[in-house]
């Protein structure tokens, strides 16, 4: 009987994949001192790119509106490269679901508070996200037979 091996996880690459911005009504979006509307929209993707080794992305978009009036769009992937070995198949979905998503969340808070602030808008702060929540919520809605990881 051979031992079984240690799971192993390992932090290959946290980095920006994809960021854009979009001002559409500049410079006179500048002049409105109203408080916009902001809507956030948010998901997760992973992929596989070998065995054991994982494209994890945190999608985020931002829009802020005054009345119907665009006043900045921020979208931006935040991705990680991670090693994951010896985890079950089971196991790995949640890792993929939560966990990650949970490590390259900070980055992405930090990369649209940023890109907002360099546009010359006051900054925009994420709220914490429970991943854990929307991982389940969406398991719950993929579950009309059996049960498929999308990786």
């Amino acid at each position: 009987m051979s031992e079984q091996q240690q799971p192993a996880f390992n932090i290959e690459k946290i980095y920006t994949k994809d960021l854009s911005l979009e001002i559409p009504h500049a410079p006179g979006i500048f002049l409105d001192r109203e408080a916009p509307q902001v809507n956030l929209q948010l998901n997760t993707q992973s992929n596989t790119l070998e065995k054991g080794l994982y494209e994890v992305q945190v999608v985020v978009t931002v829009t802020a509106k005054i009345k119907e009036k665009v006043m900045f769009i921020v979208e931006a992937h935040q991705a990680g490269i991670f090693r994951i070995q010896h985890v079950d198949e089971k196991d790995l979905s949640p890792v993929l679901g939560i966990g990650c998503p949970n490590i390259l969340f900070p980055y992405l808070r930090e990369t649209i508070s940023d890109t907002v602030t360099r546009a010359g808008f006051p900054p925009v702060i994420l709220n914490p996200v429970n991943f854990e929540a929307i991982y389940h919520q969406n398991t719950q809605q993929s579950q009309p037979g059996a049960a498929e990881t999308k990786q």
